[in-house]
């Protein structure tokens, strides 16, 4: 059984959406779920104090359809006291679990108090988790890093406070705060926190291929593993690990790398109002074009377009020219 339980959620295949910011929006979870293998999906970060007065009919970090389940909510929290109302608010939008961003090493964030600053401030940790475990019945996870610096100690004491104090499984980016994405992710430091707890951990971090998701639970000891932008640049990179790791009767997908974008364009045309569409075609396309040899001028030429239209066509240019 590849299974993981979290209160009255179950997982399988365990293989979770990482949230990122302009990219798990509805149009690419919709696209992750049509190709399979997703176990947990998950919004953008929400900034809680924001979130009450959101309006989930037209905010592009709110608008799901039917087919994205199930939907963890990832929300961003500084203080205690923002946490009632925000979660009132998941709960009529029917969330399936709750996600504590405290490792987000961005400087707006951490200024507010929130992210990986809290990895620095465990008592604040402590309040928020407390407060908002007693405000909601459904799975309550927590998203974190190893820290500013490598202190085992320090690490092992903040993720036992947050276990004993009610999350539910903890994901870990194996990487400092200040480390980039393209430094190597520590994933035996990931099976130094799984030793001393209880609850399932999530590996994230460095996930591109198959051999990596193999590499990387090995390494790590994980539950489960997160992906992020290696999964942005193949939407189907979720298909082929649960079959291939985790023996899911998931037929390998046939792709077509044009037909995977127009069907993107389309999805943001119908989900997002116009001024929401062009800046999300963006960010996607940063990523998916690594898919070609040439990918930068497909990049470039989608960055220097006015118009989702304009986008379009240039890049249904780039796929004549470059068939794979």
């Amino acid at each position: 059984m590849h299974q993981i339980h979290i209160r009255n959620l179950k997982l399988d295949p365990p293989l979770l959406l990482a949230p990122m910011a302009g990219l798990t929006h509805s149009a690419l979870r919709q696209i992750f779920s049509g190709f399979g293998g997703v176990g947990l999906l998950s919004t953008e970060m929400l900034w809680a104090k924001r979130l009450p007065t959101e309006n989930p009919m037209i905010s592009p970090y709110l608008i799901r359809t039917g087919l994205e389940k199930p939907l963890s909510y990832q929300l961003l929290v500084s203080i205690d006291s923002e946490i009632a109302l925000a979660l009132d608010k998941l709960h009529k939008l029917q969330a399936d679990a709750i996600d504590l961003n405290m490792g987000c090493p961005a400087r707006n964030i951490r200024n507010s108090g929130g992210g990986s600053m809290l990895m620095e401030q465990p008592q604040d940790a402590r309040r928020i988790v407390m407060e908002a475990r007693k405000g909601t019945h459904l799975p309550l996870t927590a998203k974190i890093r190893l820290g500013a610096e490598l202190d085992e100690q320090t690490l092992k004491d903040f993720c036992v406070m947050l276990e004993d104090e009610g999350i539910d499984m903890l994901s870990v980016h194996a990487r400092l705060q200040k480390e980039p994405f393209d430094r190597r992710p520590r994933w035996e430091w990931i099976a130094r926190i799984k030793e001393r707890l209880r609850i399932p951990i999530i590996a994230n971090g460095g996930i591109f291929t198959v051999r990596d998701a193999k590499d990387c639970l090995r390494v790590s000891g994980a539950d489960g593993l997160m992906l992020g932008r290696g999964a942005v640049v193949k939407p189907w990179l979720f298909a082929e690990i649960a079959r291939e790791l985790y023996d899911c009767n998931i037929q390998e997908p046939e792709v077509s790398l044009p037909a995977v974008y127009d069907n993107f364009i389309d999805l943001i045309n119908d989900l997002f109002t116009p001024e929401r569409r062009l800046g999300r075609l963006k960010e996607f396309t940063h990523y998916f074009a690594r898919n070609y040899q040439f990918g930068h001028q497909l990049s470039w030429r989608i960055q220097n377009s006015a118009s989702v239209e304009e986008a379009r066509d240039r890049a249904n240019i780039f796929f004549e020219n470059n068939r794979c």
